[in-house]
């Protein structure tokens, strides 16, 4: 489309079958882009189309490998500025570093911040993001921030399921996702439960008691931002087949899927796990039981809405 024609799509290495879907849904090819490594291992990058003037969106999740992916974003970046884009828009579907958001002990750093600081130095003038994990990162900041979440493609899927009001529990895993799970509640219905979840370890999680509606027969629907080691949502969801649930659903916006994650999910008594295509999910990290959702669409109307100049609000809802 002519009023379309400044903008242009390209894709980092982190997860260009999601830019590839995007692009599909802005009816446009993904801009054409030389991504490799010298043979010392740096980031090589060459555009490979005129980009002078032109509106650049670049989608990539500093998913694991974390540093590799963050500094082929920050290259990609200056590679852009340095063609004379007219504006440079980050599309990060998955925040890396965003658990270090905070000093929660002493002589340790703040690492999304620092993050946050690398991206603007680089040269993006805006960012969109996806389900942070803490929304202060926003903050962190200096240009504009859109944090999109990704509740309206889970609340699709979960409203194709057909569960019955009565019987639909949504399930706090533990106390910091009581916000969460109100405003999933707020939108579908049905009753509320938390699961009072005790630490062990910096690594070791237990769950302890069960606060809330009854478990008993009903369908457990349990969402968090992040499947990272599985211990809290597995955890939760043996606390919801030990208090009588019928059915337990897991969904989640981002597969970091870490560790010991996918022998857990394997053993936990979950009847479907729902992930998004935030970051890419490796067949031998995909489970009989997965679904996955794709948040391209989504992306794609935040893209159309910044080119035009038009309001993102209306996605925050």
């Amino acid at each position: 489309m002519e009023h379309m024609n400044g903008l242009k799509v390209f894709t980092g290495s982190a997860n260009p079958a999601l830019a590839r879907r995007i692009a599909e849904c802005l009816g446009d090819p993904l801009g054409r882009i030389t991504l490799d490594r010298f043979p010392d291992g740096e980031t090589r990058v060459q555009i490979e189309e005129d980009v002078r003037g032109r509106d650049i969106f670049i989608v990539q999740p500093t998913c694991p490998p974390v540093n590799e992916n963050l500094m082929e974003l920050l290259v990609l970046i200056d590679c852009f500025k340095r063609a004379s884009a007219a504006r440079i828009t980050t599309i990060l579907p998955y925040y890396g570093y965003a658990r270090q958001d905070r000093k929660d002990m002493g002589r340790v750093p703040i690492t999304a911040k620092l993050v946050a600081n690398l991206l603007t130095t680089a040269g993006t003038n805006r960012v969109v993001a996806l389900d942070l994990h803490a929304a202060q990162i926003q903050g962190f900041f200096d240009i504009p921030v859109d944090h999109l979440h990704a509740r309206p493609v889970i609340q699709e899927f979960v409203r194709g399921l057909e569960i019955p009001q009565r019987d639909f529990v949504v399930l706090s895993p533990d106390e910091g996702s009581i916000k969460r799970a109100l405003a999933y509640q707020k939108k579908m219905g049905g009753s509320i439960a938390i699961v009072d979840k005790r630490r062990s370890s910096a690594t070791e999680t237990k769950q302890a008691n069960l606060i809330g509606a009854s478990l008993d027969g009903k369908v457990a629907m349990i969402f968090d931002d992040m499947i990272s080691t599985a211990g809290t949502v597995v955890g939760a969801s043996h606390v919801a087949k030990k208090n009588g649930a019928r059915e337990v659903y897991v969904c989640a916006t981002h597969a970091v899927l870490s560790g010991e994650a996918i022998n857990r999910l394997r053993e936990a008594p979950i009847n479907q796990i729902v992930l998004t295509d935030s970051i890419p999910i490796p067949p031998e990290k995909q489970l009989p039981n997965m679904k996955i959702l794709t948040v391209a669409k989504l992306l794609a109307v935040a893209i159309r809405r910044i080119h035009l100049n038009e309001s993102v609000s209306v996605l925050f809802e």
